[in-house]
């Protein structure tokens, strides 16, 4: 059986943050968060990794990942470029930022043969994530049936700003029904969290399942990404920061009936950094991990 490969989504710019932080440091040996996502995706099973980046990033993904990699995993480049992928009837194109995390996933289909899973390269999913989604795609023998692991919206918040999170309703069975993105999602004075979308407050209970981009695909669906995206180039190609989701890849297809989304809840705690003071944060959560023996303490020894 081949192994899961694991995609990292790491050519994003990073504006509210400020710095490239897919490479800061926040272990207590100066680990970047996508050190735990690798140590954690190797526990669990997968095959290989690639990192999807912008080609001005390469030398230095190479130079703090290369070594600690070679001999445990294989791994690989796909660089996320303005014009990849984009209709060549549609020239050049001007663009602020790059065309969001579906493309970016669309621009890692060179390098990927296996089912797959898509993390972000600044989110902290845990080791229980990794193994769950690790199982679906060695064991998930239906080329239409995807997969998305939920964590409950009361593990995702920031203390120090709102969020937008992709809020998940799913069926009895398990799988997705819809996913919404909801912006300026906060917990009130009252303790009760809640969502501004449209200025006027509305109530998300605590366990709601929320997305955080960690998702699990068949190789089939980079053909139906191919022709989504193809059809949102053109379609934006004069709006310089459209951006092109991987949910909606997965509404697109779910409202079409050719593939469905298997929902995995976890309970974990998810922890990430959208604000330069989440930083303090994330390091205590992961020396608590530390210290409680979840990793070593010098991860790649």
């Amino acid at each position: 059986m081949n192994k899961p490969t694991l995609l990292i989504l790491a050519a994003g710019m990073g504006s509210r943050y400020g710095g490239i932080k897919q490479l800061d440091q926040f272990g207590p040996n100066g680990e970047t968060i996508i050190d735990y996502s690798l140590y954690d995706a190797i526990r669990a099973g997968f095959g290989k990794v690639v990192f999807i980046i912008r080609e001005e990033l390469r030398e230095d993904f190479e130079k703090t990942f290369g070594p600690k990699l070679t001999g445990k995993i294989e791994y690989d480049y796909a660089i996320q470029g303005f014009q990849s992928y984009v209709p060549e009837s549609l020239g050049n194109i001007e663009r602020a930022k790059p065309w969001g995390t579906g493309h970016a996933m669309l621009c890692a289909w060179e390098q990927t043969e296996t089912p797959f899973a898509v993390i972000n390269a600044d989110d902290f999913y845990g080791a229980e994530a990794y193994k769950t989604m690790a199982n679906f795609l060695s064991s998930n023998t239906e080329q239409s049936v995807h997969a998305m692991v939920g964590y409950q919206v009361k593990n995702t918040l920031s203390e120090n700003g709102t969020v937008s999170r992709g809020v998940c309703e799913k069926d009895n069975d398990g799988f997705l029904t819809s996913v919404v993105e909801r912006t300026k999602i906060l917990r009130n004075e009252a303790g009760q969290i809640e969502f501004l979308d449209n200025g006027e407050p509305e109530a998300l209970g605590e366990n709601t399942p929320v997305s955080m981009n960690f998702w699990g695909f068949m190789p089939s669906a980079f053909n139906k990404t191919k022709e989504y995206f193809e059809t949102y180039a053109k379609e934006n190609y004069d709006a310089p920061k459209a951006e092109f989701y991987i949910p909606t890849i997965m509404s697109q297809m779910m409202g079409e009936g050719v593939g469905k989304c298997k929902v995995f809840d976890t309970s974990s705690d998810w922890f990430g950094v959208t604000y330069p003071d989440d930083k303090p944060d994330v390091q205590a959560s992961i020396q608590k991990l530390v210290n409680d023996g979840a990793y070593p303490l010098k991860l790649w020894e």
